[in-house]
């Protein structure tokens, strides 16, 4: 039996079946399997090219497509087609690859391409995790060489029981949200957000996850045992021996030597070392060879991963001289920009995050229309990394696969303090610009851009800091666990595990490593140690600013929330919207009228907010009889004149009641246009209001 034949293998997942058919669909690719659990189905394929690509890293691409049609919709705008693939496909492809990838065998250079196509999603059920084990599944069966299998299960936590695969309507009341991958026997990729969890919650979630997770690896190893194709051999080309032996020699010292220096300062050296090796081992009579030139760049990598974890596992000791839970120097400040609603800049080491806040109205919530959910998002936070952060020169097309990512967790991890939109209806978007980067410039957005809230007067329920930590394991499985990572670490370590919290818990985690898998003892030590250290950077925070700013800034919109009557909606609105259009315009307010009859008035100018609030109340309010009113002549009759005494609401002041002295005129009293006082006299059987100026000022 073979990958093209039909075959299907199902297990369940939680309180739904999860099935895996092969045989049918796509059967030109390397692999392809349909992925179906309840009414949501990904088509995963796995292709690899027939060519060796001798570059300095595996040529893996994960593309991740989202159709409108899964969702029974059409693409809005005038083309009627799909464009550049939405965040949430991102993210999904993301997922995948940082799950899949450590699973490749070291030295394989033929360009793999996954693709996961959403084909129908039923809206309750998210199909992120099906991309991953249809991924895991496609290349399992494959000829592509894969030290698979692996899965992909999503934990949430509802009235304090964990929940295997939560439909979207139980994460919505679920504390916790996150995404596991792994064998079951150990952990590869763990991606979600919480409200505040302590860490011990967070490990029972990750052994929540261990069983599922079992489960899904046997069906794949089942089902590759029956139809998968045998796998491709290839060569690694080895180095010849003895330029081994002699550019370690030549740079061990030298890279020794570059310890405790800055990330420039560093690199520099390095660049040196390489550039003096090169011309000693790969040139000669003149001539460069361009083949010995990429070998003794690889050897000068495995030489500077040798010492670093050397030093780390053998004396404790960081290329900058840190002791193992030690954070680099923390400097945060405030309100930097003059004209914006709220700024934050925060630097740890070389690492530097300058974030800022535009306070909008809710009708500038981003607008979500897409195959998974739908609805307005009023707090988006978004991450941008410039080439000179680094140091560096390259085109800037937009944001990253990356930018994105990072910007997904910074806004996960400060999601669920914004304040309910009842509470502060604004539309808050942070920009996280990153100035310096030297490892973890993510968290550092988290901390930036806490400042940037605090600094606009947004009501957060708890300041939210992050820190990312790093693993070296050695060859005997001792693990080495480190606080605060920078640039080298992350590049010759073995794990980046991001975690941003409160003083109270965890609100959002992401983890990448390089090796097959961790145990998640490793995780809880790294998420105590985690902890400890997003303690101390609050502290240094909350020393600048520790709560949110009584006033907001002068150029922030001010907002006004009215509630009236859902009956009295219309006369607010005025036929054909009328009446609120004349209100908009004569104080240059913005207004949103909700159908539970919650009005918003939003206002840079604080006089013409207290203006408009007048008359949408005047609006909706009910005369009441013995209370006196400013209102205005509008007509003259010779019998009284009729004042206006709330918008659209008229009384008569008949000619006996505009004077305690006998009156022949009413043009004698008041004329069209004055203002006075009056007083509700009564109100009579069919709703007239009869009103009275005696015994009131003019």
């Amino acid at each position: 039996m073979d990958s093209t034949q039909l075959y299907e293998a199902k297990c369940m997942v939680g309180t739904t079946e999860l099935s895996v058919s092969v045989g049918k669909l796509a059967k030109q690719a390397g692999g392809a399997v349909l992925v179906r659990y309840g009414d949501s189905v990904v088509l995963a394929t796995a292709t690899r090219s027939k060519e060796i690509r001798d570059i300095g890293y595996f040529p893996l691409t994960v593309d991740f497509e989202e159709k409108m049609y899964a969702a029974g919709k059409i693409p809005g705008g005038f083309i009627k087609r799909e464009g550049r693939a939405s965040d949430h496909a991102v993210l999904s492809a993301r997922i995948v690859d940082r799950s899949i990838r450590p699973m490749f065998p070291k030295g394989y250079k033929n360009e793999v391409q996954v693709i996961c196509l959403a084909l129908s999603s039923d809206m309750e059920n998210p199909f992120d995790i099906l991309g991953l084990v249809g991924a895991s599944a496609a290349l399992g069966i494959s000829d592509i060489p894969f030290d698979g299998p692996v899965a992909a299960v999503r934990i949430g936590r509802l009235e304090g029981k964990f929940i295997v695969n939560p439909t979207f309507s139980q994460l919505e009341k679920c504390d916790i949200d996150i995404i596991v991958a792994g064998t079951g026997e150990s952990i590869n990729m763990v991606e979600g957000e919480a409200s505040e969890v302590d860490e011990s919650v967070f490990v029972e979630a990750l052994e929540t996850a261990r069983e599922p997770l079992k489960a899904l690896v046997e069906m794949q190893k089942e089902m590759i045992a029956k139809i998968g194709k045998t796998k491709s051999t290839f060569e690694v080309r080895e180095i010849d021996a003895e330029l081994v032996k002699q550019v370690t020699e030549f740079a061990e010292p030298l890279i020794s030597a570059l310890e405790n220096m800055k990330k420039v300062e560093r690199e520099e050296g390095i660049e040196a070392i390489k550039k003096e090796a090169i011309e000693k081992f790969a040139v000669k009579d003149d001539v460069t060879d361009a083949v010995i030139v990429k070998d003794v760049k690889d050897i000068l990598e495995e030489v500077e991963g040798k010492i670093v974890r050397g030093m780390i596992c053998g004396k404790g000791i960081r290329p900058d001289g840190r002791k193992m839970d030690e954070i680099r120097q923390i400097s945060c400040e405030v309100s930097l920009l003059p004209r914006t609603h709220g700024s934050g800049l925060f630097t740890r080491g070389q690492t530097q995050a300058l974030s800022i806040l535009t306070l909008g109205t809710i009708r500038d919530a981003q607008r979500i229309d897409g195959i998974s959910k739908s609805g307005n998002k009023p707090y988006m936070h978004q991450y941008n990394f410039p080439p000179f952060s680094v140091g560096e020169t390259k085109f800037m097309r937009g944001p990253s696969r990356r930018d994105i990512g990072h910007g997904m967790l910074a806004e996960r991890a400060l999601a669920r303090m914004i304040p309910a939109e009842e509470d502060f209806p604004y539309a808050i978007r942070v920009v996280s610009e990153v100035l310096e980067s030297n490892g973890s410039s993510s968290m550092a957005s988290v901390c930036g851009s806490t400042l940037a809230l605090l600094d606009a007067g947004v009501p957060i329920k708890s300041p939210i800091a992050g820190i990312a930590m790093g693993l070296v394991v050695e060859e005997n499985g001792k693990a080495h666990i480190l606080t605060d990572i920078q640039g080298v670490e992350d590049h010759l370590g073995d794990m980046d595990f991001k975690v941003a919290g409160s003083t109270k818990g965890i609100t959002a985690v992401q983890m990448d490593i390089k090796v097959k898998g961790i145990t998640s003892e490793v995780m809880a030590e790294a998420m105590q140690k985690a902890r400890a250290a997003r303690l101390s950077i609050l502290e240094k925070m909350m020393a600048v600013i520790d709560k949110p700013r009584a006033d907001m800034s002068p150029y922030a919109p001010r907002f006004y929330i009215i509630r009236v009557e859902v009956d009295k909606i219309g006369t607010v609105i005025g036929p054909g919207g009328k009446t609120i259009r004349r209100i908009i315009e004569e104080t240059g307010t913005e207004i949103d009228i909700e159908d539970d009859g919650r009005v918003y008035i939003y206002a840079v100018d604080k006089e013409a907010g207290e203006r408009a609030k007048a008359m949408v109340e005047g609006l909706v309010e009910e005369v009441e009889v013995g209370r006196i009113y400013t209102g205005t002549v509008r007509r003259i009759m010779n019998f009284g004149a009729f004042v206006e005494v709330l918008p659209n609401v008229e009384g008569l002041v008949h000619i006996s009641q505009l004077k305690n002295e006998r009156v022949n005129k009413v043009e004698d009293v008041v004329n069209v246009g004055d203002t006075v006082k009056v007083r509700v006299r009564e109100i009579d059987d069919q709703g007239r209001v009869n009103l009275t100026m005696k015994g009131l000022d003019a």
